[in-house]
C-alpha cells in the first residue's frame, strides 16, 4: 500500500508556482506536435501546416475541456456565475469536452486549409492524443484528484491529501490503458485494415472510451448530482463515442 501525498507544485520561480499537471499538460501538446511534423513530412506535406494545426488543437482542447467540465459536472454553479468559467487555472476540464473541441479544431483546420482528408487527419492525432490523455492523467495523479473509490486491493493508494482511505489508483488505471491503446492503434497501423481512412481514429474512440467506460467504475462520482446513478456522466458520455467509433471502423470509403 502506497502512502501518496506529492506537492502538486514541481518548483517555483520568484511569485510563480509551477505545478506537476501543468508540466504534464505541457509535453502532452508538445509530443502532440513532434508526431503531427512527422506525421506530415512523412506524408508529404509541408510540416509548417502542423505548426498552424497545432493552435487549432491547443485552442479546442483547452476552450472544449473547460466548457465540457462547467457545463457537464457543475452546471449549476457555472451557469449561474458565467465568468468564473474564465478561471481555467483554479482546475476543471472534462475529456469528453476535450475530445469534441480537438476533432472541432481539427474539422475547422481542414475547412481553412484544406490540404489533408479530414480522416487522414483524425487518424494522425489518434496517438499523441491517447499518450496526451496519459500525461494528464499522470497530472492528476500527482495532483491527488480524480482518485478511485475506497479499495482493499494490495496496490491500492492512501492520498493524504483527500483523506486516509486506501483507494483505487484510478488515475494509474487510466494511464495505463491509455498507454496500451497507443501502443495497440500502433499495431493497428501497421495492418492493411488500419491504412483505410479513419479506421485509426475509430479504434481510438473504441478504446479509449470503451476504456473509460469500465474504469469508472472504480473511481469516485465527478459530479454531485450523480451520486445515485446507475453509470456515471462519464459512461453516458462514452457510449455515443464509442459508437462513433464504431461507425468510422465500419465506414466505406466512397
Amino acid at each position: 500500500m502506497l502512502h501518496w501525498n506529492a506537492d502538486p507544485t514541481a518548483f517555483s520561480l520568484g511569485p510563480v508556482s509551477v505545478r506537476w499537471y501543468g508540466i504534464f499538460f505541457a509535453v502532452a501538446f508538445w509530443q502532440g506536435l513532434i508526431f503531427m511534423r512527422r506525421a506530415y513530412v512523412r506524408a508529404g506535406y509541408d510540416p509548417g501546416e502542423a505548426d498552424r494545426l497545432f493552435g487549432y488543437i491547443v485552442i479546442g482542447v483547452v476552450v472544449g475541456a473547460r466548457l465540457g467540465h462547467c457545463l457537464i459536472y457543475e452546471p449549476a454553479f457555472y451557469l449561474s456565475r458565467p465568468l468564473e468559467i474564465l478561471k481555467i487555472w483554479e482546475g476543471g476540464l472534462a475529456s469528453h469536452g476535450g475530445t469534441a473541441g480537438l476533432v472541432f479544431g481539427a474539422w475547422l483546420f481542414f475547412k481553412r486549409s484544406g490540404r489533408a482528408d479530414p480522416f487522414w487527419l483524425l487518424d494522425r492525432l489518434s496517438v499523441p492524443a491517447v499518450l496526451g490523455g496519459m500525461c494528464i492523467r499522470l497530472g492528476n495523479f500527482m495532483n491527488s484528484e480524480i482518485v478511485g473509490l475506497p479499495a482493499a486491493v494490495p496496490w491500492a493508494v492512501i492520498f493524504e491529501r483527500v483523506d486516509s482511505l486506501p483507494r483505487h489508483p484510478a488515475q494509474l488505471y487510466e494511464a495505463l490503458a491509455y498507454g496500451v491503446t497507443a501502443l495497440l492503434l500502433g499495431a493497428v497501423s501497421g495492418s492493411e485494415a488500419g491504412r483505410r481512412k479513419g479506421v485509426l481514429a475509430g479504434w481510438c474512440l473504441i478504446l479509449v472510451f470503451g476504456s473509460r467506460l469500465v474504469l469508472e467504475f472504480f473511481k469516485t462520482p465527478q459530479a454531485a448530482y450523480e451520486a445515485d446513478f446507475t453509470l456515471t456522466v462519464g459512461q453516458w458520455l462514452s457510449v455515443p463515442v464509442i459508437l462513433a467509433g464504431c461507425w468510422l471502423v465500419r465506414r466505406r470509403p466512397s
